[in-house]
């Protein structure tokens, strides 16, 4: 008989741990914008943030901590500036492609 295993008993998980080089944030925020949600986008910055450091992007980005955390947290829709500061504080750029139909 198999046991049934709840949700809430599963662990959480933590993109973070996952973060461990510049080619892996790469990839993890390319997918997150293929997703095509600013949610997610902003999630994933956070995620990548907390990889690097929150208090060193926030400094670096002239935001605060809270804000940061605010502005990155899951479901938040952050001002493009809030996304291009951050983006700069971690040394990724965004880049348009072209689409095909």
């Amino acid at each position: 008989m198999k046991r049934k295993i709840k949700v809430q008993d599963l662990p959480e998980f933590d993109a973070t741990e996952y973060l461990d080089s510049e080619q892996a944030m790469a990839e993890y925020l390319t997918a997150m914008l293929e997703a095509n949600d600013p949610a997610l986008l902003a999630a994933a910055l956070g995620d990548i943030a907390r990889a690097r450091g929150m208090s060193e992007i926030a400094k670096a980005s002239g935001l605060t901590r809270e804000a940061l955390y605010k502005a990155l947290r899951p479901n938040a829709q952050p001002r493009f500036d809030t996304i291009s500061r951050v983006c700069a504080a971690l040394g990724v750029r965004l880049v348009a492609q072209a689409v095909h139909a």
